[in-house]
């Protein structure tokens, strides 16, 4: 049975329903009708992510079967409501699966996740390939609703399921000298359509310094709403860091590797003015083409709801914000 854990944490708005594909044509309409550029382009992704949810029901197996365990994470959780599931599994960011919010859901069927090693290397004293099933008996598993806010402006709220990271790291033992973590996400071209488009550098690679890594928030997860990963939310196991923007958050995890430099990142590698290596969420320090200052709730409110106020690292300040105590933070964004 699993255990919703909920203790003194952050207040997040409950998702509202999604627009009914009735009146689908409708909108398209309206949007055509609009001024182009990034205005248009976020109300055609809201649009062709609404159509597609109404399809989007089916879910994978249960985690029934996986023991869950209260969090002792202080603050890591909210009283509130998390989004609709049908929104947070068909707007989603996974390249590697197409550009377009909507492409993941319906692309992703083709990601195979079994069988799945994990592989850990590096500046460690015990290095070596984990089963997806010895991964996930590692530590207890716990639920854990964290607020999601990617770089574009939209954001939501998901229960994960897993442990943090710090239970993995600690048990391969990393060597004084390693400083950083690289990820490593699956780049097979058979599965992932987008593998091999010049968008990015693939494969795809995110990194965090140790401290952040071993922060007991970061979350290494294999669910979320009680059920195994979706292959569009990066199935069968993925990082989550709720503190940073979503593309930190690496997903379809398939290496691990200690390292005392900062490793180069998939997004930063690609535009290192839009995308710093820290990505901590700041409404202080905008991309270079919108303001971080505001965001907007997936499922909300409709496509014209109000912007809410962005929080600083989303929330989080209380918890992690002690590790970036003295650092320039439009420096090091």
């Amino acid at each position: 049975m699993l255990i919703k854990n909920i203790s003194n944490g952050f207040v997040h708005p409950v998702s509202s329903e999604i627009t009914p594909a009735s009146v689908y044509s409708t909108r398209r309409q309206m949007i055509r009708a609009m001024a182009g550029g990034a205005a248009g382009a976020t109300l055609a992704g809201f649009a062709a992510r609404d159509v597609f949810s109404q399809t989007a029901t089916q879910r994978p197996g249960k985690l029934a079967a996986l023991a869950t365990t209260k969090t002792a994470v202080a603050g890591g959780v909210t009283m509130e409501k998390p989004t609709e599931y049908k929104d947070a599994s068909t707007y989603n960011n996974f390249y590697e699966f197409g550009t377009d919010k909507s492409d993941p859901a319906r692309n992703a069927h083709t990601l195979k996740t079994t069988p799945w090693t994990v592989e850990v290397e590096g500046l460690i004293k015990k290095p070596g390939k984990f089963a997806l099933d010895d991964l996930i008996k590692l530590s207890s598993l716990e639920e854990r609703i964290y607020r999601l806010r990617c770089v574009e402006g939209w954001s939501m709220v998901i229960p994960w399921i897993g442990y943090s990271l710090s239970e993995l790291i600690r048990k391969v033992e990393p060597q004084g000298s390693a400083k950083f973590v690289e990820f490593v996400t699956l780049a097979d071209p058979k599965a992932m359509p987008f593998v091999g488009s010049r968008v990015l550098d693939w494969p795809y690679v995110e990194g965090l310094r140790l401290d952040e890594a071993m922060h007991p928030l970061t979350l290494l997860s294999f669910g979320m709403y009680g059920e195994v990963l979706p292959s569009q939310c990066g199935a069968p196991v993925r990082l989550v860091v709720p503190w940073k923007y979503g593309f930190k958050s690496a997903k379809s995890l398939v290496k691990i590797r200690f390292v005392e430099k900062q490793p180069g990142t998939a997004w930063n590698k690609a535009a290192a003015n839009e995308y710093g290596f820290f990505s901590n969420v700041n409404p202080e320090v905008d991309h270079p083409r919108w303001s971080q200052a505001t965001e907007r709730r997936i499922g909300e409110d409709g496509l014209f709801a109000k912007k809410r106020k962005t929080l600083m690292l989303n929330g989080y300040d209380a918890q992690v914000g002690s590790m970036y105590a003295g650092m320039d933070l439009k420096k090091f964004f």
